[in-house]
């Protein structure tokens, strides 16, 4: 008798990824013309990273390149929790942060959805931060991630396949 196969649906980003992608965006703001004289930069501070500059136009493109450079690093937007733009004093500020884990609200919705939608004999169990997917078929579990591959919501990784 063949026993079950199994997956973790995991949320991660490589700290070390988003840490080079702040760089260069910082590197590029110094550099480029447009950015002169507007007092922008980009600055990480443990959970949370901070653009500022002196109009609303200028900060939305700080935004703007700091998204580029996670996307030339691999890291999806969707692990991007950016605010909106917002006054304090003189400067226009927005405060972003790098959402790891799969909350447990997100997690109760893909459990409903593998539920609902993914083959019959899928199983899927919530564990902590990430969720395990077993089946006896190795064929139903590649249909499961085919279907956790177009969930918007929140970036999805696929784990620990046995």
């Amino acid at each position: 008798m063949a026993s079950d196969s199994s997956f973790d649906v995991v949320s991660k980003v490589d700290s070390q990824e988003v840490s080079n992608a702040l760089n260069q965006a910082s590197k590029e703001i110094a550099q480029r013309y447009d950015f002169k004289g507007v007092g922008a930069e980009i600055d990480f501070s443990g959970e949370k990273i901070l653009m500022k500059a002196n109009s609303e136009e200028r900060v939305k493109a700080v935004l703007d390149v700091f998204q580029s450079k996670l996307v030339k690093r691999n890291i999806s937007l969707k692990s991007l929790d950016a605010g909106e733009p917002f006054a304090s004093g003189k400067e226009y500020r927005i405060e972003a942060s790098i959402k790891e884990g799969i909350a447990q609200d997100m997690a109760k919705k893909i459990n409903k959805l593998i539920r609902d939608e993914a083959p019959k004999g899928v199983k899927s169990i919530i564990q902590g931060d990430e969720l395990r997917v077993s089946s006896k078929s190795r064929d139903d579990l590649q249909a499961t991630m085919a279907l956790l591959r177009d969930f918007e919501e929140v970036d999805l990784q696929f784990v620990n396949l046995r």
